[in-house]
């Protein structure tokens, strides 16, 4: 268990980045990556050995992304909208524009486009283990890869 608890500690940052990707707000991410967290400690048994442990907490975070989509499909929307931070300063330094036109970007994309994104060019994932963790055919992934990347590029310019 202890060192269940190192690895997953190491698999944050990663973590974090692929929340921010699904959820497109720091606060909603860091409660999906605490809750993932908590599934895999309780879920910890249920690992299949012969998988990667990344592999397999991307995929309970994913799953628990689903779930927060569907709960709130089903009640009134608790979080406050991105329009109340946006005067609000960046604690770490300005970002710069580019980080920032992209981030934009990849927030306009579909979320299925947007997920094959933060998986395998963000998180640097291979394609069968992102087709896993999104639980599609590795032809569908490469599929929307290419859509995802032709709307970043139209937007971003080449």
């Amino acid at each position: 268990m202890d060192q269940l608890r190192t690895e997953l500690i190491a698999l944050l940052p990663r973590l974090r980045r692929f929340a921010r990707a699904l959820a497109r707000n720091a606060h909603d991410a860091d409660d999906l990556v605490q809750i993932a967290l908590e599934r895999a400690l309780a879920h910890a048994a249920q690992r299949r050995t012969d998988s990667q442990l990344s592999s397999w907490v991307f995929g309970i975070l994913r799953n628990a992304w689903i779930d927060e989509q569907r709960s709130r499909g089903r009640q009134a929307r608790r979080f406050a909208p991105a329009e109340a931070g946006e005067q609000v300063a960046d604690p770490a330094g300005a970002a710069s524009p580019e980080l920032l036109a992209a981030q934009e970007a990849l927030a306009q994309l579909p979320e299925e486009q947007r997920v094959a994104v933060a998986l395998v060019l963000i998180e640097g994932l291979s394609y069968k283990e992102a087709a896993h963790i999104m639980q599609i055919p590795i032809g569908t992934l490469t599929s929307r890869l290419a859509r995802a990347r032709a709307a970043l590029q139209a937007q971003l310019g080449e």
